[in-house]
């Protein structure tokens, strides 16, 4: 039988398995979380399969356990790699863009004017190209990891506010009419209405922006970096055809990126166990 039988006849069979799991024990929550990792364990067999089976060329695509080792190989480089880009540059500016969305909301919910002024200018900058913006930001705040902050800045801010003032104006206006009968103060409406109300708007942003702070801290690496990052090794190693360490730092970059979005999607669901979103 042919490499590429096997292949069809191993996937049809690993469907199968999944789909009887989720039909009869999909209440259960082991087996929730078993079929996602039967999937994927099955998509690298198969992937294992082809490309061994297929001698597909290793500069062209690596077996997942050419990637493995390489994952093991070389875990100081990775950790450095991982501290410069994910550490310093996305975390730090994923954080300075989140809170100067949320300030800037707030000013913005108590003025109209801004609202109708910058929130245009903000989807206007927020449709620029990262491949733009990034070599601007690097010639302004230089090679290291700041210039990536700011990178990362320009692309979560204005998510961050767009779904922050969409947010603030969730509440129903029999709700805020209410608290005005009570005597509430701006603040005091903020606080005990309107936030949390927002909150579910606030997680999406934050789930949005998350990914994003990832791939615009390791794009803006490309147009000029210290010698680490994960951006600055991918463009390096496809120029020497290492292969294998391109796929070792996407997945790297993978499973910090699934890690923060879990997170956020953790706290979220602490926080906004009221919605009916979280009802399950």
């Amino acid at each position: 039988m042919s490499v590429l039988a096997l292949a069809v006849v191993f996937w049809l069979c690993a469907w199968a398995l999944s789909a009887w799991l989720a039909n009869r024990h999909g209440r259960n929550r082991a087996v929730r979380l078993l079929v996602p990792v039967l999937f994927g364990f099955t998509l690298l067999v198969l992937w294992e399969g082809l490309v061994r089976g297929l001698q597909v060329p290793p500069v062209i695509l690596p077996a997942p356990t050419a990637i493995a080792a390489r994952l093991v190989s070389m875990p100081g480089v990775l950790w450095a790699d991982f501290v410069q880009t994910v550490l310093k540059g996305a975390l730090s500016g994923f954080v300075i863009g989140a809170l100067a969305a949320f300030v800037t909301a707030l000013v913005i919910d108590r003025s109209p004017f801004l609202q109708r002024g910058l929130l245009p200018i903000g989807n206007f900058v927020a449709a620029l190209p990262i491949v733009g913006l990034a070599p601007i930001l690097v010639m302004w705040f230089g090679f290291d990891w700041h210039s990536k902050a700011a990178v990362v800045v320009v692309m979560v801010f204005f998510p961050m506010l767009v779904n922050i003032v969409a947010g603030l104006q969730a509440s129903e206006r029999m709700q805020r009419d209410l608290m005005a009968t009570w005597g509430a103060s701006w603040a005091q409406a903020l606080v005990k209405l309107r936030l949390p109300a927002a909150m579910p708007f606030i997680f999406n942003g934050l789930k949005i922006s998350a990914t994003l702070a990832l791939i615009g801290a390791i794009v803006a690496e490309y147009f000029g970096s210290p010698i680490v990052g994960m951006g600055f090794r991918i463009s390096t190693e496809v120029g020497r055809l290492g292969l294998d360490i391109v796929w070792a730092e996407i997945v790297v970059a993978a499973v910090v990126g699934s890690a923060l979005y879990g997170l956020i999607a953790l706290v979220e669901k602490a926080v906004t166990f009221w919605h009916p979103s979280q009802r399950h």
